[in-house]
């Protein structure tokens, strides 16, 4: 079985998928400014360090999102079958 990616800027679609997976919307820590999120992430059980993220709403998460006009590449499931978090923010 082939792995399948998807790329999507639909605010429901990611939500949806990153929310299946165990997700949660993230900044990395120290990179915020007064009034905008920093550098995004999806912060997934296992993953990067939590020490180093700042888990954020979702309306703080898609408004740095489409300020920066990015678009989600997520990966459907890994070449074996298995389910994947593979994912990468993207520009538009």
């Amino acid at each position: 079985m082939a792995s399948e990616t998807t790329t999507t800027t639909d605010h429901d679609e990611i939500r949806r998928w990153v929310e299946d997976h165990g997700g949660r919307p993230a900044t990395v820590r120290g990179t915020s400014g007064s009034d905008a999120a920093g550098v995004l992430r999806i912060d997934f059980p296992g993953g990067a360090d939590e020490d180093d993220l700042d888990h954020i709403d979702w309306a703080e998460w898609f408004t740095k999102f489409e300020s920066q006009k990015l678009a989600l590449l997520y990966q459907q499931h890994k070449a074996d079958g298995e389910d994947s978090t593979f994912h990468k923010l993207v520009s538009r």
